[in-house]
């Protein structure tokens, strides 16, 4: 009888064990940050990394801890639209290219089986959610995920659907469609809404904080219930060839407006103070356009702020581990790369137009300027080099997959666009989709 019991402890002690061992190795669920530096491909990133590290340096993206090669095709096209690839990673499922949130006749059914995206199942379910761009709220690679339309060109109903979504935080630009039309607005422009209303008073009404500058924004408590900030009548930036940005005399952003960094720092306070899990979507629009137009300075400066934006990130995970950073782009804008000057002496010579092929160069300040100078390398030389461009369209390019923290050992080393999705979905919720 004595030798029964101990046996029974034993198998007991040993049935514990294993239910403890299970719970160990099941997947860790958490809060996810996604940042989508739109339009950036390898060699964009290869650019950033010379003018910003120099070639033997690292920039914050180098530093994440897994990478794959990412393949953006939808239903109809080898590459990717903005809107169709924001509706993939919304919903897990492969989309058309000019799907925004739902395919042209149809509702989408995500990859988890619900009727909406995984933003709005992440609310559904109580976690906080929030979207940032540097370009305007209606900009897809944040608003598929809250809004769906017909066509990306409806921006009054897509606008109105993005204040009345129930997201805890919406910063952006985009003053001008959220206002009726003729109506003048902070920013300096008059707003363009057919239907009559005035969204930034149904914001209020709705319950948010609604801010307008850098200066409100940065003065934020961290208890902030729910918050809209608009920091511009449209972008934040002025994406334009480099000749026409001089003949206006503007810079490649507004200087009153706040950097991505401030946006994503002031966000992820707001967030972490509510002590829940949590999904915030964070676009910066500037490398895309710039790229789209052929503008080599702006594009890296606003990949800049991408990676600012991701060191942040990172550091916000070293004090929070669990949380999962992925980011990605959708595809290549304008499919830039970098090509290397050997002879000292093009320093100090504008680079050409042209290469042989007719592809247009770009130097520092655009066609027929100074070449870009890379920082330093570890011998102390300085590397003189030219953007060259194949398209300003938006093509399949080198598009890489990042993640770090929390389950980024999940991410696959070769990434379809669904993928996105399922790494997502696996930390908010613990279940691993096929």
């Amino acid at each position: 009888m004595k030798n029964i019991f101990i046996i029974l402890i034993v198998t007991a002690l040993l049935f514990m064990g294993c239910k403890c061992q299970t719970t160990k190795d099941a997947t860790k669920t958490g809060s996810v940050i996604f940042i989508h530096p739109d339009g950036s491909g390898l060699s964009m990133w290869g650019a950033l990394r010379l003018v910003k590290a120099g070639p033997d340096g690292e920039i914050n993206w180098d530093k994440m801890d897994n990478l794959g090669i990412y393949r953006g095709h939808l239903t109809d096209s080898a590459n990717s639209s903005s809107n169709g690839g924001a509706t993939v990673h919304a919903f897990g499922v492969k989309a058309d290219y000019i799907a925004f949130g739902i395919n042209p006749n149809a509702p989408i059914k995500s990859l988890s089986g619900k009727d909406h995206s995984i933003m709005t199942e992440a609310k559904l379910s109580g976690k906080s959610v929030a979207l940032i761009n540097s370009g305007h709220l209606c900009e897809p690679g944040t608003a598929v995920y809250l809004a769906n339309s017909p066509s990306r060109a409806l921006e009054d109903t897509i606008a109105a659907q993005l204040i009345h979504s129930g997201a805890d935080i919406i910063f952006a630009g985009g003053e001008v469609m959220l206002l009726p039309e003729g109506v003048m607005g902070f920013h300096g422009e008059a707003g363009i809404r057919k239907d009559g209303r005035n969204l930034l008073d149904e914001a209020k009404q709705l319950g948010y904080k609604v801010i307008l500058t850098r200066e409100e924004l940065l003065s934020l408590p961290a208890s902030t219930y729910k918050v809209l900030g608009i920091f511009a009548a449209r972008h934040t930036f002025n994406a334009m060839p480099e000749e026409l940005q001089a003949e206006k005399d503007l810079q490649n952003y507004n200087e009153n407006a706040p950097t991505l960094l401030e946006m994503t720092k002031i966000a992820l306070d707001i967030l972490k103070a509510k002590n829940e899990d949590f999904f915030i979507v964070i676009e910066e629009e500037g490398s895309d356009n710039f790229g789209n137009h052929n503008n080599a300075n702006g594009a890296i400066e606003a990949l800049n702020r991408a990676d600012d934006a991701i060191g942040h990130a990172m550091e916000f995970i070293s004090d929070n581990p669990n949380t999962l950073l992925i980011t990605a782009a959708d595809s290549d804008a304008g499919a830039m790369q970098v090509i290397g000057l050997r002879d000292s002496t093009m320093f100090n010579v504008p680079v050409p137009e042209r290469s042989k092929n007719g592809s247009p160069y770009d130097g520092l300040g655009g066609t027929a300027t100074l070449p870009f100078v890379a920082k330093p390398d570890q011998f102390g030389t300085e590397l003189p080099f030219v953007i060259t461009w194949s398209t300003s369209y938006d093509v399949m390019g080198a598009v890489i997959a990042k993640a770090h923290g929390l389950n980024a050992d999940k991410l696959p080393h070769n990434v379809d666009n669904t993928d996105i999705y399922r790494l997502a979905y696996l930390t908010l919720f613990g279940k691993e989709l096929e």
